[in-house]
């Protein structure tokens, strides 16, 4: 009798229900994957914080160390560390952005002044060549009421760029803030990080190596070598004496991030304004300039700076710095590879397992 009641009692019940223990752990899974939605959602506005001070962290870590070998105090040598690399990106970028700013502001003048019906007319009539460009053009698009609109577009967006500014300054402190705990509890993080990864220990070495080498190539490879390119862009451009040249580097720089656009798409566009203007000397010092000096940079310095520690194909690079920045802003610069490296290395983990489950 006892053993026929102990049968019933292990036989489901509830007309196919789950048992209590499978309902909690549903339950549970619900539970968890519910938080760790909300913690993202959370977390979301800091996304590019975040990253950049995980960047900061592995790209500074030199200096930290050394800065933790010879100051006893972990606070103060993380505090150290932060205050240096505050000053080394702080001090540069506030002086930057003081002489972009500048520069924008003349260049709009510079655009409304030659905007102006008279400017415009002495213009084409002291130039042949402009005047017959024009001519064509004309019919099909009103210059100076484009120029003018533009004008006024860019003078409309100056508050929202007011309101952007401050935020990015938020975004800089809390990088500042995140740096210092990920400098002085880097060792509890990774240990943290290794027992959340259901990999081996071999194959975590691998990933965490992955990542800090993509972030490396990320920032010393793409970063200086676009930086590079700017400043020469920048400088052609202010021996020319074409206008804001501080301005156009800084946007040959961006550009230059970015795979496929680069420098050029900004120097054709002044290349052929000088054909226009009637300076074809100019023009073709900038072409060569650009085709000679500044595209030869990247093939120059890349590899000097990065060797072969991350070389992704250009295809992979193009999509994830891309969709890295569609999809996270800025911060996408670095996760679009990241996320690419992190998970062709999953995928050949998953090989290697495949590979050996068939050998035995």
């Amino acid at each position: 009798m006892s053993h026929t009641n102990r049968n019933e009692s292990q036989t489901p019940t509830g007309g196919g229900w789950p048992s209590p223990e499978k309902a909690h752990g549903l339950v549970l899974i619900a539970a968890t994957a519910l938080a760790l939605y909300v913690c993202y959602r959370l977390v979301q506005p800091f996304i590019p914080a975040l990253t950049w001070a995980v960047v900061l962290a592995i790209v500074a870590q030199p200096l930290h160390g050394w800065l933790a070998a010879h100051v006893a105090r972990p606070n103060l040598a993380s505090g150290l560390a932060v205050a240096v690399v505050a000053v080394v990106i702080v001090a540069p970028g506030v002086l930057m952005g003081q002489q972009l700013l500048s520069q924008a502001r003349k260049g709009l003048e510079s655009v409304q002044a030659n905007a102006a019906p008279e400017r415009w007319q002495a213009a084409v009539e002291s130039n042949p060549r402009m005047a017959r460009v024009l001519g064509w053009v004309e019919p099909h698009l009103d210059v100076r009421a484009a120029a003018e609109q533009a004008t006024g577009a860019i003078t409309s967006r100056l508050p929202s760029f007011a309101i952007g500014s401050a935020w990015a300054l938020v975004q800089l402190l809390i990088t500042f803030f995140t740096l210092f705990y990920l400098f002085r509890d880097r060792r509890t993080i990774l240990r943290m990080l290794r027992t959340l990864v259901p990999l081996s220990q071999s194959d975590t070495d691998k990933l965490f190596a992955r990542v800090a080498d993509t972030i490396y190539a990320t920032v010393y490879g793409t970063f200086v070598v676009s930086g590079v390119q700017g400043l020469l862009g920048g400088l052609m451009f202010w021996w020319l004496g074409l206008p804001v040249p501080l301005l156009w580097g800084t946007v040959m720089f961006l550009t230059s991030l970015v795979p496929i656009l680069g420098a050029p798409v900004v120097w054709i566009p002044a290349s052929l304004f000088l054909i226009v203007t009637g300076s074809w000397i100019k023009a073709l010092v900038l072409v060569g300039w650009g085709l000679i000096v500044i595209g030869s940079i990247d093939n120059l310095l890349y590899p000097v700076l990065v060797g072969d520690r991350v070389r992704l194909h250009t295809l992979l690079v193009f999509f994830s710095v891309v969709g890295g920045l569609l999809l996270f802003g800025a911060a996408g610069l670095v996760l679009g590879p990241v996320a690419v490296v992190v998970t062709m290395l999953l995928i050949d983990v998953w090989r290697q397992r495949s590979t050996r489950v068939e050998a035995h």
